[in-house]
């Protein structure tokens, strides 16, 4: 039987960084770096206070975001031996439901319908790893969690951190070896 994998969307496999960045330029001629949000909060991360929040709420915001470098090479490299399941906290922008779904089957039409989860709180999800950006969805997580790398987290260290998918992969591959992270 395959391990199993949860892996969160927005910023695991979806690039909303780059995303937030080029919302905030166009809409505001100012351009702004990853660099320049490291550390901070969803809501301190831009000048404007609930920026991200009116951007997510945006129609097509979550259709035109950016693939994650190396997500969907890792992805099906992965899916030869681990069941894969993409895990989003979607519910709090209901608009982004049918988007995700056609940016899913646009970018990784390889995974199948059973295998997307849509939910308000990933405290349900039992799989066997769990990649995400938010802490708060590795803390109730009774499997193995990694920490994907983001502008929001960079002070947490409770967790195995990757950067990118090339390090998502090798820790993920070494694990079918060794079972530890």
């Amino acid at each position: 039987m395959k391990k199993t994998i949860a892996l969160d969307m927005d910023g695991v496999i979806a690039d909303v960084e780059s995303h937030y960045l080029t919302w905030y330029e166009n809409e505001f001629g100012i351009k702004l770096t990853k660099k320049d949000l490291l550390g901070k909060s969803h809501d301190d991360a831009f000048p404007q206070f609930g920026i991200i929040r009116k951007f997510a709420s945006t129609p097509d915001f979550f259709l035109t975001i950016p693939v994650m470098d190396g997500a969907v090479e890792a992805l099906r490299e992965l899916m030869t031996t681990f069941d894969i399941y993409i895990v989003s906290a979607a519910m709090e922008y209901p608009q982004s439901l049918p988007e995700k779904l056609t940016w899913l089957n646009k970018h990784f039409p390889f995974i199948g319908w059973r295998n997307i989860i849509f939910c308000g709180n990933k405290n349900i999800i039992a799989t066997d790893y769990m990649i995400d950006d938010q802490i708060l969805n590795l803390d109730n997580f009774s499997g193995t969690s990694i920490l994907f790398d983001a502008f929001h987290n960079v002070d947490h260290k409770d967790y195995a951190r990757v950067f990118n998918w090339k390090e998502a992969l090798q820790v993920l591959k070494a694990t079918l070896n060794n079972d530890s992270i």
